[in-house]
């Protein structure tokens, strides 16, 4: 079987890339992308394809739901994509954005190892 790619979208390039490093242990293939730096500033805004997320198996989605773009980007990923979404939320966004919410699965804090572990887990059986 090969090995699942998990896209992992974080604007923190340090967490990114202890994140990535970790889930390659756990035999994960990882795409990384910082989000858009300016507002609009990402292909999937203008109605584009991006190659990171046409490859991705599953979704580690870590930007700012307080930001307009970052919501509408995180609500493409879950209308689009048929794989799993892990969406890593600041406290009170599960309680400020419960319908965009409903369409993935939400994490609260830093993801630690099992989080990731269970994540990449979790992408790898879907393979199957």
């Amino acid at each position: 079987m090969r090995k699942p790619v998990i896209l992992d979208v974080n604007p923190d390039v340090e967490a990114r890339d202890w994140e990535a490093d970790l889930l390659e242990r756990f035999e994960a293939h990882v795409l990384t992308c910082s989000g858009p730096v300016e507002s609009g500033v990402c292909p999937l805004l203008h109605g584009k394809a991006c190659t990171k997320v046409d490859s991705a198996d599953g979704v580690l989605f870590q930007l700012d739901l307080d930001r307009d773009d970052h919501r509408k980007i995180l609500s493409l990923y879950a209308d689009r994509l048929e794989v799993p979404i892990r969406a890593v939320v600041k406290p009170g966004q599960k309680e400020r954005y419960p319908e965009l919410l409903t369409k993935v699965e939400v994490s609260e804090g830093e993801p630690g190892p099992a989080m990731l572990d269970g994540f990449e887990a979790e992408v790898e059986s879907q393979l199957e």
